[in-house]
């Protein structure tokens, strides 16, 4: 009957890793969204920087896809398309289109923000399982200890 009772309190140890595990999981998703959203902000930065030094008629190189480029020529600096986002874009000029892109960046900013904070609330979620896990651990010891102790008592 005792020995019963002590599978139960193995199963629930058994759900409580699984539950530590699946957040690890959790984090280690929202840390390869935030490492995706880096990288789209780099991607920004970078367009930034192309259009406040490109002037009409300078020569660029423009992927064609594969790692493919060729070479051409900016007819207007100031019919610059920009994506808006949901599948829309709009021409801008060259100071709309900047200000576009620092408005996504910033908007990146808060959702790496979100996801960050997100990441502190699950792994506090985490820690209180794993010191839930010590404490019933600690207990089935000390059970195990009185166990042996009643038996030995009884062998006297």
């Amino acid at each position: 009957m005792m020995g019963g009772g002590g599978g139960g309190g193995g199963g629930q140890m058994q759900q409580i890793s699984q539950e530590i595990e699946q957040m690890d999981q959790e984090i280690e998703a929202i840390e390869n969204e935030i490492e995706s959203l880096r990288q789209e902000k780099t991607e920004a930065d970078e367009a930034i920087e192309a259009i406040e030094t490109l002037e009409s008629g300078s020569t660029v190189q423009v992927p064609v896809g594969g790692d493919a480029y060729i070479r051409a020529t900016v007819d207007d600096i100031d019919e610059i398309v920009v994506s808006l986002g949901g599948g829309y874009a709009a021409e801008r000029d060259q100071e709309g289109a900047v200000s576009s892109l620092e408005t996504k960046k910033e908007t990146l900013d808060d959702r790496i923000e979100d996801l960050q904070s997100e990441i502190a609330e699950v792994e506090t979620e985490k820690e209180e399982l794993e010191q839930q896990a010590q404490q019933m651990q600690q207990q089935q010891m000390q059970q195990m200890m009185q166990q042996q102790q009643e038996e030995q008592g009884d062998d006297e």
